[in-house]
């Protein structure tokens, strides 16, 4: 409809002047005719024509609504009767009045009106069947009962045309109805690309589950803040917040829980202002205003952090999550990242250090940045070989009565940096991917003592997440270990954390090296998740019980039935039990009135050098109740 009514409005100006210039004519040159009839009449239909003309003439600038194109159409079939009627009527009375050439122009007039007012309909397919049947029907009628052969002829022709016209205009109209219909397809497409693009772009810019910017968002707000901040001289406030053991959440109360939580911490975040972004999975940044001070930041971290250990309280359950956050201030030509950057490292510091709580960036941390880098740059660059190097820790088997194995400790000693604590570059190696490099380091130490050591003994390596995850590391250590051409006695000892990830791979990865004749050993047992089930899911040989349980062993009964109760699965399952950090006599007592046998820690021997190592077990060893603190420099 609102198709058809915008043609016609663009159409109706030549239909409506077709209709008075004729009329004008015709009045004009029949003579014979009466004034009232000659005139009058034409000069009423012809007003007619002018409002209608004037009424489609307002219209071709206006949007109309459908109700609008409706009404138009409608009446415009109306006029297509009475107009048509009309001047056919009036037509007819003038031509008794003619002569021969008078007679001969009414039936013109009428024939070519006729046609013409038939094409300026032809995409109103109902108004253009009146219209022609308006004329056709008087015409015919009038000239067949004439009597008159020319006349009779002039309307049976004039009807072969009209009906031939409205055959034409049928599959107009309906080329038209087409036309219209593949544009409004064409526009419903573009729509709905164009909603598409428009919802494509909000998902880009939006979270989907809690309605905030995402990461990408964040940082491209951070830059334009920082830049208008900049040109005013002001500083601006950064805060990363990360949702502490959040991952319980979703594993204890379920994805759907899970996702209140965020949604709730979403909101509670918006009421401190500022532009709130969520980064990541439990990760939230948040860009403040004007920062007055470190002071005035920790306390607005506080704040913060105070909001989100509220109770979570839904319909079926209360959570209680806790956040830590890390903020920085903008200093003079910050970018986003470096800014961000800042955030991010003391938001490490706070989970660390201060879990729950917020960490403000001082020039304490930039200095360890500092240090960070530098270590990273000299790690990246390091030639691990020649850099890393090796201590051994002894495990005594109080059952035999002799140290039976040492575990393979990694020391880094870099030419730029002196020596590095292993707390701070194996994390750094695990997080850059070099770890594995560092592990066939270690394991090419290993096995060149290894034959210098009796056969029964055997040495233990640690490998890492990085390590168990990747077969082409675990391929590497194999190659390592087929080359030494001597049976295996290189163990390897795992985490908990280290399978986590997938344990199909884990599996895996331990079974090839099974396949060796190595050994595997389960570390820090006690200490990570489901550990129950690590020990029924992997080829296990060894548990070693974390250190944890050994320190509070002589105060703590719940920790000495917890051991009683692993060295009895050990028994029940066939697998040794070590116990680590035993450091003291009373320790010691405990345990073995516990059923230990394997013992690990300071009292037995501090980390070694090889030659101190092959110099020990090259002289004599007294036997454990022949002089314990004088075995391996446990004295010293």
């Amino acid at each position: 409809m609102l198709a058809q009514a915008r043609s016609f409005i663009r159409q109706a100006p030549v239909l409506y002047a077709i209709l008075v210039i004729n009329s004008v004519l015709l009045a004009v040159t029949q003579a014979s005719a009466p004034a009232p009839l000659r005139y009058g009449i034409p000069c009423l239909l012809i007003v007619g024509c002018i409002a209608r003309l004037a009424m489609w003439w307002s219209k071709r600038h206006r949007d109309l609504t459908s109700e609008q194109a409706q009404s138009l159409l409608d009446s415009t079939t109306y006029v297509a009767i009475l107009l048509p009627t009309g001047f056919s009527a009036w037509a007819l009375a003038l031509f008794p009045h003619g002569n021969g050439f008078e007679q001969a122009h009414v039936v013109f007039y009428m024939a070519i009106t006729s046609i013409c007012c038939v094409f300026c309909l032809s995409y109103l397919r109902a108004a253009a069947t009146l219209s022609g049947l308006c004329v056709l029907v008087p015409f015919f009628g009038y000239f067949i009962l004439s009597g008159n052969g020319v006349l009779i002829v002039l309307a049976l022709n004039l009807l072969l045309i009209t009906l031939a016209l409205l055959v034409v205009v049928a599959g107009n109209s309906r080329d038209f109805a087409a036309l219209v219909a593949s544009r409004s397809e064409t526009a419903r497409r573009q729509d709905e690309a164009q909603n598409l693009h428009e919802a494509n772009e909000r998902l880009a810019r939006l979270d989907g589950l809690t309605g905030l910017p995402n990461r990408h968002s964040f940082h491209r707000e951070l830059q334009t803040r920082l830049e208008a901040a900049a040109a005013a001289g002001k500083r601006l406030s950064v805060a990363r917040l990360d949702l502490d053991s959040f991952k319980s959440v979703n594993d204890i109360f379920g994805h759907a829980a899970g996702d209140r939580v965020l949604q709730e911490v979403a909101s509670r975040a918006r009421a401190f202002g500022g532009f709130i972004a969520r980064l990541d999975n439990d990760q939230f940044g948040l860009i403040g205003d004007e920062a007055r001070s470190e002071t005035y930041l920790a306390a607005w971290g506080e704040m913060l952090c105070e909001a989100i250990r509220r109770p979570f309280v839904f319909a079926e359950v209360s959570l209680h999550v806790t956040a830590s956050a890390g903020l920085a201030m903008s200093q003079p030509d910050d970018r986003a990242e470096t800014l961000f950057d800042r955030a991010d490292y003391v938001t490490s510091v706070a989970k660390r250090e201060a879990r729950g709580s917020a960490v403000v960036f001082s020039d304490r941390h930039e200095k360890e940045i500092s240090k960070v880098r530098a270590m990273e740059h000299a790690l990246h660059t390091a030639d691990l070989d020649a850099e890393i190097y090796v201590l051994f820790q002894p495990q005594f088997d109080i059952s035999l009565d002799r140290v039976t194995g040492y575990e393979v400790l990694a020391r880094w000693r870099s030419p730029v940096l002196g020596e590095v604590s292993p707390a701070d570059f194996i994390p750094m190696a695990e997080r850059t991917g070099i770890v594995p490099k560092i592990t066939q380091a270690v394991v090419r130490k290993a096995l060149a003592v290894i034959d210098q050591l009796p056969p029964p003994m055997r040495l233990s390596v640690n490998l890492s997440a990085h390590d168990i995850g990747s077969m082409t590391a675990i391929e590497g250590i194999v190659a390592l270990i087929g080359q030494s051409g001597t049976p295996c006695r290189i163990d390897f000892e795992i985490t908990e954390t280290a399978v986590m990830g997938d344990m199909q791979q884990a599996n895996a990865a331990l079974l090839a090296l099974l396949a060796l004749g190595s050994r595997i050993a389960l570390d820090d047992f006690g200490t990570g998740h489901s550990s129950l089930t690590h020990v029924q899911k992997l080829p296990l040989d060894r548990i070693k019980i974390d250190r944890s349980f050994v320190a509070v062993v002589t105060s703590d009964a719940t920790s000495r039935a917890i051991i009683k109760t692993t060295i009895d699965l050990c028994r029940n399952l066939g697998v040794s039990c070590v116990f680590e950090g035993i450091e003291t006599e009373e320790q010691l007592e405990a345990l073995l009135g516990l059923g230990g046998s394997v013992m690990q820690g300071y009292l037995f021997g501090r980390p070694m050098s090889q030659e101190m190592m092959l110099e020990r077990q090259s002289s004599p060893q007294p036997g454990w109740q022949a002089s314990r603190n004088r075995m391996f420099g446990a004295g010293a």
